[in-house]
């Protein structure tokens, strides 16, 4: 007995969605799983179902494709525009139908989408978890590498990827040669279409701590090529490499930053014990919350000394408490001076581990 693909719908209004939905049915090769009528419905029903194609209406997938979480996009309308059209293309769709016109196209292209089952029976799908920075030197770097090695000690295939790629902060960080210098996200930029495991492996660097980093360009010119549909095919074929994805996305929401977090199970927010960082946090979990995304989130306290501000401040401040607090280690910035990270033994390091540990349980990764 053949597969039968497993549909998201996006359309508005309701009954053009039923109609759809209908006909999908009648043909015993498509099954419509949900159906929703806006944009960030549409991404989590996404997330929760795992479909193998989203049959949707351009202007309810928008901008944000990466999200679709690796499901192939067929684009449907009522009638053919040069908006809906471009929008369509802009999102990666693998097929533009005009709705009652198409439908018999719309059906078998649906049809031919090899179900996500059949591609890969019990294939397991890495836990992504973003980090983000509340403002410039909260952290984030910092959490990000030393999330990644505590991860790969407990025995874990780690990917860490910088999702900043104009700053590319983790390379000094991690203490990357220059020569040779490592491959970096740049490299994937020209068979981004057509993405193997074998290309995302040759552009993988190899941390001594055990974990691989997929690393930032080395020019900032070569940045303005990795944006939200890059970064999003990239996390698409890099979750059946690793059982964790660490994201580092650095410190601003722009576009690619939220197609970032928009993929990760767990957003970390590092912040410091100072009236600018909460201030950061505070606007953070606005944008977040805005694009269903707070639910998610985890605030974590880092570089934490004896002060005028405490952790239990948090919770007044920003209506959540910290779920991790890191002290201040006197030798972390020596360290990421020269490129290396702390001993994962330390009291610090046994702070990331916890948080590692507990960031991955929540995502649903600790199967």
């Amino acid at each position: 007995m053949d597969e039968v693909v497993r549909v998201v719908l996006g359309i508005e209004p309701p009954e053009l969605a039923v109609e759809v939905m209908d006909f999908l049915d009648r043909t015993g090769r498509a099954r419509v799983v949900a159906a929703v009528g806006d944009g960030p419905s549409l991404h989590r029903v996404v997330r929760r179902e795992g479909p193998d194609a989203v049959v949707a209406l351009p202007s309810i997938v928008g901008a944000g494709a990466a999200a679709l979480d690796g499901s192939s996009y067929l684009a449907v309308d009522t009638r053919e525009s040069v908006r809906s059209l471009r929008e369509a293309i802009g999102a990666g769709a693998r097929g533009y139908f005009v709705w009652p016109d198409d439908r018999e196209a719309l059906a078998a292209a649906a049809a031919r989408l090899m179900p996500a089952r059949a591609r890969a029976a019990g294939e397991r799908r890495a836990a992504p978890i973003a980090v983000l920075g509340a403002r410039g030197g909260a952290g984030a770097t910092f959490l990000a590498t030393h999330l990644a090695q505590a991860l790969a000690r407990e025995g874990r295939r780690v990917v860490l990827v910088d999702g900043e790629p104009l700053f590319g902060d983790l390379t000094p960080a991690l203490g990357a040669p220059f020569d040779p210098a490592p491959r970096t996200a740049a490299d994937l930029v020209p068979v981004i279409d057509e993405l193997t495991p074998r290309h995302l492996e040759e552009a993988l660097w190899t941390h001594p701590a055990g974990f691989r980093a997929l690393l930032a360009p080395p020019e900032p010119g070569l940045a303005a090529a990795l944006g939200p549909q890059e970064y999003g095919a990239v996390l698409v074929g890099l979750a059946g490499l690793a059982d964790v994805l660490v994201v580092h996305a650095g410190r601003c929401l722009d576009d690619r930053s939220r197609a970032l977090l928009e993929r990760a199970d767990r957003i970390a927010i590092v912040l410091t014990l100072d009236v600018g960082a909460f201030r950061g946090a505070r606007r953070a979990l606005e944008v977040l919350a805005a694009h269903g995304l707070e639910e998610r989130c985890d605030l974590v306290v880092n570089r934490y000394a004896r002060g005028e501000i405490v952790p239990r401040d948090v919770e007044a401040a920003l209506g959540r408490p910290a779920a991790a607090v890191i002290r201040r280690d006197r030798g972390a910035a020596r360290a990421q001076d020269h490129g290396s990270l702390l001993p994962v033994r330390g009291a610090t390091g046994r702070s990331v581990a916890r948080l590692a540990s507990r960031l991955v349980e929540r995502s649903g990764g600790g199967e």
